[in-house]
This record gives structure tokens, sequence and C-alpha cells, in this order.
């Protein structure tokens, strides 16, 4: 079967992405850059593998220790609570078209139903991580000096700033 992973090369932007995506718990991992890394455990597994119960405990994982990462205050948790809320439902999202890519026969895609499906996996990983962004957004701009300048850490050790 066709698949975009054995000729899509990626950038370290596109990777540092992902990590982030993972971190912020879209899912986003079915995407063809990714075989999934959970930066916050360290455990490498593609979540087609994974169970619809691991899935869920990872994203409550990367849930709890994003909460400790960034400090939470308990003046922050409304908005803390809408974020965590987004990365279940994008995670969801992702595990209804991760279920139904595996209920659908492989030999019946040719390589533009593929690459459809890429997309549509792609589209639907974009539309969570803009609901994400401004879930975030929200709870950053909330957040004293100190606590953005942690934010901002957490994120960036996830990943290499690009060289100006």
């Amino acid at each position: 079967m066709f698949s975009l992973s054995s000729i899509v090369t990626v950038s370290p932007a596109v990777k540092r992405l992902a990590v982030i995506a993972g971190l912020l718990g879209s899912a986003a991992f079915f995407t063809p850059f990714a075989a999934s890394a959970d930066p916050l455990s360290g455990h490498h597994r593609h979540p087609h593998h994974a169970t619809s119960e691991e899935r869920a405990e990872s994203v409550e994982q990367r849930i709890s220790s994003l909460h400790a990462s960034l400090k939470i205050t308990p003046e922050e948790e409304t908005n803390w609570t809408a974020v965590a809320q987004v990365m279940r439902d994008n995670e969801a999202r992702m595990q209804g078209l991760i279920s139904a890519r595996a209920a659908a026969p492989a030999q019946s895609e040719d390589a533009v139903e593929d690459l459809r499906t890429y997309e549509q996996f792609t589209q639907t990983h974009v539309d969570g991580l803009k609901m994400l962004i401004s879930s975030f957004e929200t709870l950053y701009n909330t957040m004293p000096a100190d606590q953005k300048r942690l934010a901002d850490q957490v994120f960036q050790k996830f990943g290499h700033r690009r060289e100006s």
C-alpha cells in the first residue's frame, strides 16, 4: 500500500510542532511525519497501535504533567479546564478518525484516497491546534510575567528554536 511516510522529508520546525502538539494533546501523531513520541514520558509509539484506554491515559498524563509544569494556580483553574477539555476533545476527534481508518479494509484505498485520508487527519489536526491555541492563549494572557516565562521554557525544551 502507498504510504506518504516513505516519501516525506521532515524539517526540524515540523518535528518541533509535532512534539508541541503531542505535549498539548492534540493527538496528531497519525500524520506521516510523526511516529508518536510522548515528550513527557519518552515513550515512542504510534497511536494507531495503542489501545483507546492507553490513548486516554496518555492525554490525561499530558494534561496532568503540563498542569504541574506550568504551575497552574487555583485562580487559573477555570482557564486551565478549558485548555484540558480542548486537549480531550482533540484526542477524541483523532481517535474517531483512527477508528474509522482501522475499520476500513486497507486494500480498498488507492493512492489518491490514501492522500485524502492524510489530508483529513492533517485538517483535523490543524483545526484542533487552532482551538488549542485559542484556549491556551486565554490562559497564557492571564498569567503573571514569571509564569509566562516558565510556560515559554516548558515549550522551548521540547524543541529547538530556530537560530536567527
